[in-house]
């Protein structure tokens, strides 16, 4: 718990970048308190800040590296570590293996279940990226050979 409270908050960071200002902060955790939601998710939905904005933040925040998925070149073993339903149930994607460690893109780091799932499933340590849910989405789609229904054409054996 003392770790999350010194943890810098997602609008600071923002505000530190000089991707958002004060007053949009303002602006958007007003709407939070009416809507409720993610403050991320709201700054986008306004129009204040990019998605990559914000997972730029998320990286900062959680100490964990940001990887443009888009720029990558997805390792076709590492995909087959873990099954598609995994995959779009947590918006993650495997995307290098090495040995024992299995590398994974994901939208939300702090989702401690979808890294327990991905190491089970897997049996591989799992070391943590994160990127744009949109990038990692498109990412799931095509290396998964997912039609737009959502049936995979690479089923897993098991």
């Amino acid at each position: 718990m003392e770790e999350l409270s010194k943890r810098k908050r997602i609008g600071e960071i923002l505000i530190e970048h000089g991707a958002l200002t004060e007053e949009k902060l303002q602006k958007a955790l007003e709407a939070q308190k009416r809507e409720g939601g993610l403050i991320g998710e709201i700054l986008i939905r306004m129009g204040f800040v990019r998605e990559e904005d914000v997972v730029v933040a998320l990286a900062a925040q959680f100490g964990c590296p940001y990887l443009p998925i888009q720029n990558f070149k997805v390792n076709p073993f590492a995909v087959k570590c873990i099954p598609a339903e995994i995959a779009l149930k947590h918006c993650l994607i495997p995307v290098d293996k090495v040995h024992n460690v299995l590398t994974i893109v994901m939208a939300d780091p702090t989702n401690e279940r979808a890294k327990e799932e991905a190491a089970k499933v897997s049996d591989c340590h799992i070391q943590v990226y994160v990127s744009m849910a949109t990038e990692i989405q498109k990412a799931i789609y095509r290396e998964y050979r997912l039609s737009p229904g959502g049936a995979s054409q690479n089923k897993k054996e098991g």
